[in-house]
Order: C-alpha cells, then sequence, then structure tokens
C-alpha cells in the first residue's frame, strides 16, 4: 500500500523539526483539524518531499518569501528555527533577509532580520 500524503508529511516535517508539527496539531486541533492535516500533507508530504531541491535551499526560499510578505512573523521563526535545523548557517539566513530588502524593501527586511535575531537568541540559550 501507498503511503498516504499525511505519513509523507509527517516524516518529512519531523525530519526537519519535530517540535513544529506537533505545535501545528496542538494549535490548530480545537479549532480546525483539517487545516492542522493540510498542513501536513500539502507542504511538507506534495511540496517538501520532492526530490528536485533539498530542505535547506526549500527553507531559504521559504524565508525569502516570508520576509517578502512582511505579514507572517510566527511563520518566519518557524522556518527560521527550521532553517537552522536543517544546516543553514546564521549567516545564510541574513543574507537572504537582506537580499529580500531589494524586492520588497527595507521594512520588511529589518522585520524579518529582527524575527531572525530572536530566534538566533532563543536558540542559543
Amino acid at each position: 500500500m501507498d503511503e498516504s500524503r499525511y505519513d509523507i508529511g509527517w516524516r518529512t516535517l519531523a525530519g526537519i523539526n519535530d517540535e513544529a508539527g506537533e505545535r501545528i496539531m496542538s494549535l490548530l486541533n480545537d479549532i480546525a483539524p483539517d487545516m492542522a492535516r493540510l498542513v501536513i500533507e500539502f507542504p511538507y508530504g506534495d511540496i517538501y518531499s520532492r526530490p528536485g531541491l533539498d530542505i535547506k535551499t526549500r527553507e531559504l526560499i521559504t524565508i525569502a518569501s516570508l520576509t517578502t510578505l512582511g505579514n507572517a512573523r510566527d511563520q518566519l521563526k518557524a522556518h527560521v528555527q527550521n532553517a537552522l535545523k536543517s544546516g543553514c548557517t546564521k549567516e545564510e539566513i541574513i543574507e537572504v533577509m537582506m537580499q529580500m530588502s531589494v524586492y520588497a524593501g527595507f521594512p520588511a527586511a529589518l522585520n524579518a532580520l529582527f524575527v531572525a535575531k530572536e530566534v538566533f537568541q532563543r536558540e542559543k540559550k
């Protein structure tokens, strides 16, 4: 029997940040359990698990995208953590955010850098 999208997604996410899956499930389970399932199935079961890019590259791309959105602080924080756990350096994460100042403006890049600073400080402890 083929492995389900959920199982693939859960395995992929657990390989990046096993706490993140548990956290998203607990936050959404009482209000929108279907959304929690979709977050596991689509991004991680269908996209992150594809063979075309490694997880480190996918996390840097995700950080770039979330930086340009400028309104996804919690998601950016989670993906900075994921990036660190996937082997990205602080310098790579900072460079991606600085690069986005060209496309999204300084406010978006600065906000992202402040999120990264918060995550880096918390990871030190």
